[in-house]
C-alpha cells in the first residue's frame, strides 16, 4: 500500500514505515504529524484518486529529527569591474517517519 501526498508543497510518494526527508516542518522532535492532501492511494493494485484530493484520507507521520542540508555556494562576479561577491545557503530539513496510511 502506498500513498501520493502533498507534504511542505511537494508531493511525495509513501508507504508505511517510510523514512522521508522534507522540507523544514513546523513541528518538535517526536511529535505526531498529519497530513490530509492525499492525492492518491493504491491497496494492492486497487487505485483511487483523489479531483484533487481524496476526502477523509490522512497520512500520519512522527517527526524524526530536523537537519540541514549541503552547504550551497552562490558565487557572483562581473568580469574587468572588481565586483564579486560569494554567498552560502543551507537547507533546513525536517525527517520524519510514515505511521499510518487511511483512506
Amino acid at each position: 500500500m502506498y500513498a501520493i501526498v502533498s507534504i511542505a508543497g511537494q508531493q511525495m510518494k509513501v508507504a508505511e514505515n517510510d523514512s522521508i526527508i522534507v522540507h523544514r516542518l513546523d513541528a518538535n522532535e517526536g511529535e505526531k504529524v498529519e497530513f490530509d492532501q492525499v492525492l492518491m492511494v493504491d491497496k494492492g493494485g486497487n487505485a483511487k484518486v483523489g479531483t484533487p484530493v481524496i476526502g477523509g484520507a490522512k497520512v500520519s507521520a512522527t517527526v524524526l529529527s530536523h537537519l540541514k542540508g549541503d552547504k550551497v555556494i552562490v558565487f557572483k562576479k562581473k568580469r574587468r569591474k572588481g565586483y564579486q561577491k560569494s554567498n552560502g545557503h543551507r537547507q533546513q530539513f525536517t525527517k520524519i517517519q510514515i505511521n499510518t496510511i487511511s483512506a
